[in-house]
């Protein structure tokens, strides 16, 4: 038994040595620095901790490894260039790498566990969760009874109501902003789309169509009403705002299903009324905003029909919907709702009397509209290079960095671009300027050639794989790594434009344009809560949700993180760029969903105690 704890010792001293080293070199710190000192303590006692509160509840040590290896290597193919950076032997540079692979995996690890533990015990985690008096009328007994019926009516009302109050809280604190930036955020995409509705240019797919549809719909109800233009803007965008905070809305009202606390729901309403970049993106017309909460409707339809059970009318009805705006409001949308259908098919074979029809309807709506009905009113659809940007990216990066390509390989590419200027355009990060490489040259011969190009994408990548990874980390890694920073929310007023839209904001001054900008910039200041401005985070949330609901054993759960899964992976396979946030707002959208769902009792009827 001694030995035996005399190892136990000795490894936690290890574990909590290369963990050490790993955390020095990620803070850039000094060797000599006295809080790697503090760090190793710090590590010591909390391996001591967890290995005592694993002892106590079992769980899966595969997971736990599995999805402590996964972080590590997300978070090492970003930083490590700066562990290695002063040295120069290879053999060294690998001994360092894998002492600091080490450390992280041993640190998530022991991390994970930690919160498994918590996610596990079941018992006292509904305790925290659940209440079983949420349904039970409130009284205060206090000196003033007007004072004390007119609160117990108020609290009553909210418990009542919870989720139209969630949605009128929403809107309340968005408000502001939609006066401020009155008739709304419009950018260069949003005029594009503005000059579509207005016949100014042909209809095109490029900015999804049908989004285009729904903004022109309310724009022409608000002109019709108005005759003013900055009226009729802001009348689609009010929309939007109610749109979002519906979906808030249908979250919070899954939720109270399930007799979640009050306070738990405050803390949820909190996150989506009061962080200021949904404030501002509800007001920015973009698809990206109206898709978002189609995700986040998607995924509480599915846990209401797979896991609550709750089969009805209503809640079909917003999986169908919910379903054809992830297919026909974002071009990646369509992919991933193809690539989660085996998966939803597989989940709900169960249900399949009732779930099959809407979610077969979705599809077929879907594809009416994606290719006959398109095709009838000539709508332009995107470029070929739009959805090769990876490729195309990695292929790039072979070439700048002087690697050996054949004559053949070479006359294939000069048949599309010019490669004179290919290194001064070359961005890892950003893949427009190529694109825009590339549609000045012969994109029709890539287009007719694409058997050629996919053989010429395999034989480099299998030549020179490092480049095609370093390619590929550097076109993606704002989406999984979680300390790249991206400044949110920073848009405001209308692109220049001679249209007849401008910025007409109904409130202003210094302090409403001081307090915008400090309430958008302290996502990049405090900590803790700019973790919550962070896609990285975002990813890893998910991922650490998923690794929770297998450690749990609640399979059945899984099928609710299928929509951000695949949209996930669909946004990693064709991002034209490295860091922006709309991109996946979905998944910070439905970040409490992730997490809620993943230890959610069975059903609404659990024990709270």
């Amino acid at each position: 038994m001694t030995n035996k704890l005399d190892r136990l010792l000795l490894l936690h001293l290890f574990q909590s040595f290369v963990t050490t080293w790993a955390l020095m070199k990620a803070s850039r710190m000094e060797p000599g620095n006295i809080l790697t000192f503090v760090f190793y303590l710090l590590v010591f006692f909390f391996y001591r901790h967890v290995n005592r509160r694993m002892d106590l509840l079992q769980v899966s040590n595969r997971v736990a490894l599995l999805t402590a290896v996964v972080f590590t290597s997300l978070y090492m193919l970003v930083d490590y260039p700066h562990y290695i950076e002063l040295l120069t032997s290879r053999l060294y540079r690998f001994a360092v790498l894998t002492v600091i692979f080490i450390g992280f995996v041993c640190l998530f690890y022991y991390l994970l566990h930690f919160l498994y533990s918590y996610a596990c015990n079941k018992k006292r985690l509904y305790r925290a969760l659940l209440t079983r008096y949420q349904d039970m009328p409130y009284t205060y007994e206090g000196r003033r009874p007007l004072v004390s019926a007119w609160f117990s009516a108020f609290v009553n009302f909210i418990r009542s109501h919870t989720a139209l109050c969630a949605f009128l809280c929403c809107l309340l604190c968005w408000l502001p902003y939609y006066l401020y930036q009155y008739p709304g955020i419009m950018t260069p995409d949003s005029i594009n789309q503005l000059e579509q509705i207005l016949g100014v240019i042909p209809w095109s797919n490029h900015h999804p169509w049908v989004h285009t549809l729904v903004f022109g719909l309310f724009y022409h109800i608000g002109y019709a009403l108005t005759g003013n233009m900055v009226t009729a803007v802001s009348v689609y965008t009010f929309f939007q705002m109610c749109l979002l905070a519906g979906s808030v809305a249908y979250f919070i009202s899954t939720l109270r299903s399930h007799k979640i606390r009050p306070f738990v729901l405050l803390m949820i309403m909190a996150f989506y009324a009061l962080i200021p970049y949904h404030a501002v993106f509800s007001v920015t017309v973009w698809k990206d905003i109206p898709f978002a909460a189609a995700v986040l409707l998607f995924s509480c339809a599915i846990l209401r029909l797979s896991v609550q059970g709750r089969v009805c009318a209503g809640n079909l009805f917003v999986f169908m919907i919910s379903g054809v705006m992830i297919c026909l409001f974002r071009s990646n949308g369509w992919y991933a709702f193809l690539l989660a259908l085996p998966f939803l098919l597989f989940g709900f074979r169960h249900k399949a009397k009732a779930v099959y029809p809407p979610l077969f309807a979705a599809l077929l709506l879907a594809i009416l509209v994606k290719y006959p009905v398109m095709s009838a009113f000539h709508v332009q659809q995107p470029d070929f290079i739009e959805s090769v940007c990876i490729p195309m990216q990695q292929i790039t990066a072979v070439i700048c960095n002087d690697r050996y390509l054949s004559e053949e390989e070479l006359a294939l590419i000069e048949n599309v671009v010019d490669l004179t200027y290919i290194r001064d355009l070359y961005n890892p990060t950003f893949a427009d300027n190529i694109k825009e490489l590339v549609r000045a040259g012969n994109q029709d011969y890539l287009t007719a050639h694409k058997n050629e190009f996919l053989k010429l994408w395999i034989d480099l990548g299998l030549r020179y794989p490092g480049d095609y990874l370093t390619a590929y980390v550097n076109q993606t890694y704002g989406y999984w790594y979680p300390d790249s920073f991206y400044l949110v929310a920073e848009a405001e007023g209308v692109s220049a434009t001679d249209l007849g839209v401008s910025h007409t904001p109904l409130i202003g001054g210094p302090l409403v344009i001081k307090a915008k900008e400090i309430a958008v910039k302290l996502g990049s200041m405090v900590p803790i809560y700019g973790t919550l401005w962070s896609m990285g985070v975002a990813c890893w949330v998910l991922l650490f949700s998923i690794s929770v609901t297998v450690i749990r054993r609640d399979y059945h759960k899984l099928i609710c993180y299928l929509p951000g899964l695949c949209l996930l992976l669909s946004v990693l396979a064709a991002t034209p760029v490295a860091t922006e946030f709309r991109y996946v707002y979905f998944l910070v959208m439905c970040l409490p969903f992730y997490l809620i769902t993943a230890i959610l009792p069975e059903d609404a009827d659990a024990p709270a105690s």
